[in-house]
């Protein structure tokens, strides 16, 4: 396949991978917590969605980051269980970042390939890819 590949396109300029990607910043290993939640695949958020969702904003009272980001994992995991399979997931979670109230928000998770082609799981924006 790879050999096809080098024929069609030609020899490979750059490659990003996931491993430059966590190395980066662009996403955040939140495997060790996932695997707490009962998700046996790694999975990473991007920056995106630990920025916006999982680190508390300035001023907002009762909150902290490991339950706001067990928020989005659990409901992730009762979001697979609810599914019909497919390697893509859009799901909900209630964030409050502000003092008044939650809002409903979407995420969506995809389950594709690794660096070493292991199944890994990205959680991210729905308009992210």
């Amino acid at each position: 396949m790879e050999n096809v590949t080098h024929e069609i396109f030609g020899e490979v300029i750059s490659a990003y991978s996931r491993e430059n990607a966590l190395e980066d910043g662009v996403l955040v290993d939140v495997s060790t917590v996932a695997l707490e939640a009962g998700i046996k695949f790694p999975v990473a958020l991007t920056r995106t969605v630990w920025d916006k969702y999982v680190e508390v904003p300035e001023g907002v009272t009762c909150q902290d980051v490991n339950g706001r980001l067990w928020d989005i994992l659990w409901m992730f995991k009762q979001a697979i269980h609810r599914s019909k399979g497919g390697d893509i997931l859009n799901y909900q979670v209630y964030v409050r970042n502000n003092n008044r109230g939650p809002r409903l928000e979407w995420l969506k998770a995809i389950c594709g390939p690794g660096d070493d082609l292991e199944p890994v799981i990205t959680i991210m924006l729905p308009n992210q890819d």
